[in-house]
């Protein structure tokens, strides 16, 4: 929230390399953009997830490269642009408006050759979302299975944590990171974005252990 905008070149010049090097190592790489310009040079340097805040809308040339590339795509919701998101978001039903959102850019991704099995949906935690928002869409995650694609979930040291403790800075959310992913898992949630893997991993462990006693 409150970013400014890093123009293509930039984004290419900081990812690229880190991208390529990664790759080389086997490692599976992700490439966050909203540019189809960095989408593609992120391919090239050996990217093998699309990842895109604006659900492919951010550039007009983001579906067909996504499209082409054949590689899966993660599409995420967020309400506004991310300079302005937090000033005043509205929604008459924050998860159903958003699964409307994102089943129709699933509709859009299948018109464009982009078969619903390479499609991952994300709610885009606090990307144009209140607390209250917030809170509504970890409470019915569930209702996002009806789409058909994975969930991913990302609300590793959000700011809404630290809305619920005020006085937790990001590095002191850890608490709060793991309950929100646990909860996620408890709604069937198959992919959590986090920091701190170890412990999440920890944490979902003795959650799925302790569920089939």
């Amino acid at each position: 929230p409150g970013a400014d905008d890093v123009s293509e070149d930039e984004e290419i010049n900081r990812v690229v390399p880190v991208i390529r090097e990664l790759a080389a190592k086997g490692h599976v790489v992700s490439i966050d953009t909203r540019h189809a310009t960095v989408m593609e040079a992120a391919i090239e340097a050996g990217a093998a997830i699309i990842n895109d805040v604006t659900g492919l809308e951010g550039d007009e040339r983001s579906m067909e490269v996504a499209a082409a590339s054949g590689k899966p795509v993660m599409l995420m919701h967020m309400q506004g642009e991310p300079g302005t998101m937090q000033a005043d978001p509205q929604y008459d039903c924050a998860p159903l408006d958003i699964y409307d959102y994102l089943l129709d850019r699933i509709e859009s991704c299948e018109r464009a050759g982009i078969s619903r099995d390479r499609i991952c949906i994300d709610p885009g935690i606090g990307f144009g979302k209140t607390l209250s928002h917030n809170l509504e869409l970890l409470s019915r995650l569930a209702i996002f299975h009806g789409l058909g694609c994975p969930i991913l979930l990302g609300t590793s040291r959000k700011s809404f944590i630290g809305k619920i403790d005020p006085k937790a800075d990001p590095k002191q959310r850890l608490g709060g990171s793991i309950a929100s992913a646990v909860n996620g898992w408890r709604h069937g949630v198959q992919m959590i974005r986090v920091h701190d893997v170890p412990e999440t991993v920890q944490a979902i462990s003795v959650a799925s252990s302790t569920a089939v006693v």
